[in-house]
């Protein structure tokens, strides 16, 4: 799978992820208070987007350091953004209405060059069928 294909995949489940937890945060609004609604379909949306991040995006098996790991791309993202505001707004005079969409633009390469280091290691070139050699080849390996 071409970068160009990962990075379309990324922004697909990116509008699935937001539409997600928007959605859960309604209906969360209707029994919890705004700030539980929020922690938790934050939560449940991270969990959904981690398997498709995994599963559609990047093609590769889930494990556990990979999930562990994850939160480390929305990390990233809050600060970029965060600071992006304040650059935008602050300092070059940008108004504070399109100062997050602007923001949030920037965030999105480093955003996903993260997520696909933590799906995919170092070595980014891998796909799914190298990774299937690869195990091939460890079990060949092991079993002699």
């Amino acid at each position: 799978m071409t970068t160009t294909w990962q990075v379309l995949r990324f922004g697909l489940v990116g509008v699935v992820n937001t539409g997600t937890y928007y959605g859960l945060y309604l209906l969360l609004g209707l029994r919890l208070p705004y700030i539980a609604a929020h922690v938790v379909a934050f939560a449940l949306s991270m969990v959904g987007s981690f398997f498709l991040t995994s599963y559609f995006t990047y093609r590769t098996r889930p494990t556990w350091k990979k999930f562990l790991l994850f939160p480390l791309t929305n990390a990233a993202n809050f600060v970029i953004t965060t600071v992006g505001v304040y650059v935008l707004v602050d300092l070059m005079g940008v108004d504070s209405r399109h100062a997050p969409l602007l923001a949030a633009a920037a965030a999105i390469p480093v955003t996903f060059l993260l997520s696909r280091t933590i799906m995919l290691g170092p070595d980014t070139t891998r796909t799914r069928e190298s990774l299937t050699e690869s195990t091939e080849s460890t079990e060949t390996v092991a079993s002699k």
